[in-house]
């Protein structure tokens, strides 16, 4: 559990590509660098993150780049946060708009259904897709 008793969440998404959502259990270094080297591996091009200071030294092993959200900076070029803040806000609205609340119990579901629903965005079968369990 984060501050104030909420559960911490953690994503990553290609930009136009797949997103990858988990609860984890906390928000320091090791655990936001476990994340990050299981989903993106070794091969990427660009890490874009915010100013959360568990991100400063994934620059020793990635090509890192930071926004400043504090400082009202939200885009430095090709560095941006936005692609993954976009998913963010379809899970919130999924929340207000059609569950309403949700308990930590079962917030990795929901995660995963978002998820789900996210990377099935263009699938004209995503329901047959969910029925096949793809």
């Amino acid at each position: 559990m984060g501050r104030g008793g909420k559960s911490i969440v953690i994503g990553a998404v290609e930009r136009k590509g797949n997103v990858v959502a988990r609860v984890i259990d906390r928000a320091d270094f090791y655990a936001l660098e476990d994340f990050v080297r299981r989903v993106c591996g070794d091969k990427v091009s660009l890490l874009a993150t915010d100013e959360h200071p568990g991100y400063q030294h994934l620059g020793t092993t990635y090509n890192h780049g930071r926004v400043k959200h504090s400082a009202k900076q939200y885009v430095v070029g090709a560095i941006h946060t936005n692609t993954i803040e976009g998913f963010w806000s379809l899970f919130k609205r999924s929340i207000v708009g059609s569950y309403h609340k949700v308990s930590a119990k079962y917030l990795p579901l929901y995660i995963a259904e978002a998820q789900f629903r996210y990377n099935n965005r263009k699938n004209p079968d995503i329901f047959g897709a969910a029925i096949a369990g793809l």
